[in-house]
């Protein structure tokens, strides 16, 4: 049976751990993204952070439920650190453009946090913060409520989609990911035009173009898109904006 977690206010330890440190939540989550970029998830344990922080691992649980709830606040922490900063413009498309970027970026920041938290749905504080910001921004913008939803779906499937292809990438160990993109150099960019002519035409420009993120070029098309529906739904007068300022 899940122990029952504090209240904030008495969450704090009420002296120093031996290295004098006071927990928090926030500090927990620290230490636990640094032991995931150390060790990976496999390494992200209550005895290896109550080593890390010391103190008893059994001391993490006046903060969270369990190593579950600990990944939620990870993944709600990484939310945290893209919209640290961010505020709206009141140009939609804009908007949409740099919230996709910020989260793509925090999550790759860390990969192997990403890669245990992108398929999760936390209801933490960030989270929801996140999702009121887009579901506004295209509210705002004057989509109708089934619009909103179904873009807001695409944008943020979308997004972390691409968070998690990537982080895996990062993950990896740095031969394997050497290799694989010398493979576009050394495999593709040699095949003969005889047996593989699409491949051929296209090779200079696969290997300069692969071994980077898809994730801007998704998100210009998928805003593309919504920009499109939008000019639909206003009607035969409106005027398609500027690419990023609309």
């Amino acid at each position: 049976m899940p122990k029952a977690v504090v209240p904030e206010e008495k969450r704090r330890r009420r002296r120093p751990t031996r290295s004098g440190t006071v927990l928090s939540e926030g500090l927990i989550v620290e230490a636990a993204l640094r032991l995931l970029r150390e060790h990976g998830s496999t390494g992200l344990t209550a005895r290896r952070l109550g080593l890390a922080l010391d103190c008893d691992p059994s001391t993490l649980y006046r903060y969270f439920r369990g190593m579950d709830d600990l990944t939620l606040a990870i993944g709600d922490a990484l939310i945290g650190e893209a919209l640290r900063g961010w505020t709206p413009t009141g140009r939609w498309r804009a908007d949409l453009h740099a919230v996709g970027l910020r989260i793509h970026a925090a999550y790759v920041a860390h990969p192997q946090a990403a890669q245990l938290t992108a398929s999760r749905v936390s209801g933490r504080a960030n989270e929801l913060a996140a999702d009121e910001a887009v579901l506004d921004v295209l509210r705002t913008a004057g989509f109708p409520l089934p619009e909103t939803v179904r873009v807001y779906h695409a944008f943020i499937d979308q997004t972390l989609a691409f968070a998690a292809l990537d982080a895996a990438s990062l993950a990896l160990p740095r031969a394997s990911r050497r290799a694989d993109d010398a493979m576009w150099r050394s495999t593709y960019a040699r095949l003969p035009a005889t047996t593989h002519p699409r491949i051929a035409e296209a090779a200079p420009l696969l290997s300069a173009r692969m071994v980077t993120s898809a994730y801007p070029t998704a998100l210009e098309m998928l805003l593309d898109s919504a920009e499109a529906r939008l000019r639909e739904l206003r009607g035969p007068e409106a005027r398609p904006g500027p690419s990023l300022s609309s």
